[in-house]
């Protein structure tokens, strides 16, 4: 025991150090918004109206929700600047792309020989234009709209992982449940992207061949000769061969009797081919020279005679039919026979 207790002296109890709290000061902004660190808002509203009641009752109600109502509002309108400028530069990129691998010097014979092949070209553009860019739109408007969106709700105060769990799960159910849509999907992007084929293109998918008419992220349309028309989806194309790309080419082997001198005929196909490319308007559809291989087959009592032209693409057809009928009027005149090889 101390000396004081000792002798009977009382002791003073000495009162408990209380901490120092700011806002314990009157007329400050740390006493009305009951805090060691205003906000802004708050320290305004105390600036404004020296009202202590009025600046708690800010602080208490309209502060925070205000503070997240602002802050909900710029980050929606910085989402849609940054969708707006996404949606611009998929736009313009887009453009660009629809272009296709065409090189000028075909574009243009294309342009000047196809019937309507401007409008069909230009169709063929806004159409890649138009689907490539409406998936790419969608994709950048899911990505920033949602990243937007969560960040709002994790300002709420949402517990944002069983959301996100959940999301994950569901993810992965659709996609086991739609993988051929997905695969159809990502083929049709793919095929765009890469400019493999579009409209007006005559394609061999193996499983059909024909016009392409219509082209979608999921399904491609084709007519062939006989008007039957092919839905065919992206996803299950393997392979595709296009005739309408860049330039085609004319193959024709002409059977003659194998008593024929070959010479003799090489050098009429090669004058009849030179004749019709020499004239309008086959002169803007053949890009180079004719050229006659020579004896491309002995087919029984025939001999096989190849003779090529390359032409703008899609016209090998029409260039090959005009070229039998001026083969075979030059073949009358010269007393050159026709054969039929053997199968």
């Amino acid at each position: 025991m101390s000396l004081f207790a000792s002798i009977g002296v009382p002791l003073a109890v000495s009162p408990v150090a209380k901490p120092f709290l700011p806002w314990a000061e009157k007329g400050t902004p740390e006493a009305a918004c009951k805090n060691t660190d205003p906000s802004v808002s708050c320290r305004l509203v105390w600036n404004v109206s020296k009202n202590t009641d009025f600046t708690r009752f800010w602080a208490t109600w309209l502060d925070k929700p205000l503070s997240t109502l602002l802050w909900i509002i710029l980050t929606f309108v910085v989402a849609l600047i940054v969708k707006n400028i996404a949606h611009r530069m998929i736009t313009k990129v887009t453009l660009r792309m629809a272009e296709g691998t065409m090189s000028e010097k075909v574009r243009e014979r294309s342009r000047t020989v196809f019937e309507g092949s401007p409008a069909l070209l230009n169709k063929r553009r806004a159409q890649r234009a138009q689907t490539l860019g409406s998936v790419l739109r969608s994709i950048a408007s899911i990505i920033i709209m949602g990243t937007a969106a969560f960040s709002i709700l994790g300002s709420l105060g949402l517990n944002l992982a069983p959301i996100l769990a959940s999301a994950s799960v569901i993810g992965v159910a659709v996609g086991f449940g739609a993988q051929n849509i997905v695969k159809d999907f990502l083929a049709g992007l793919f095929m765009l992207l890469e400019d493999q084929y579009g409209v007006g293109d005559v394609i061999d998918v193996g499983s059909a061949k024909g016009t392409v008419e219509a082209v979608t992220l999921r399904v491609t349309r084709m007519r062939d000769v006989d008007g039957v028309v092919w839905y065919v989806p992206n996803g299950e194309i393997k392979k595709v061969g296009n005739e309408s790309q860049n330039w085609g080419r004319a193959v024709l082997d002409i059977p003659v009797d194998i008593s024929e001198d070959t010479e003799k005929v090489k050098e009429i196909l090669q004058a009849t081919a030179d004749e019709l490319v020499a004239d309008a308007p086959w002169n803007d559809v053949v890009l180079e020279q004719p050229s006659v291989w020579g004896v491309q087959a002995l087919a029984g009592d025939a001999i096989v005679i190849r003779v090529v032209l390359k032409t703008v693409p899609g016209r090998q057809g029409d260039i090959a039919r005009e070229l039998r009928e001026r083969v075979k009027r030059a073949f009358d005149e010269a007393g050159v026979t026709v054969a039929t090889p053997a199968p």
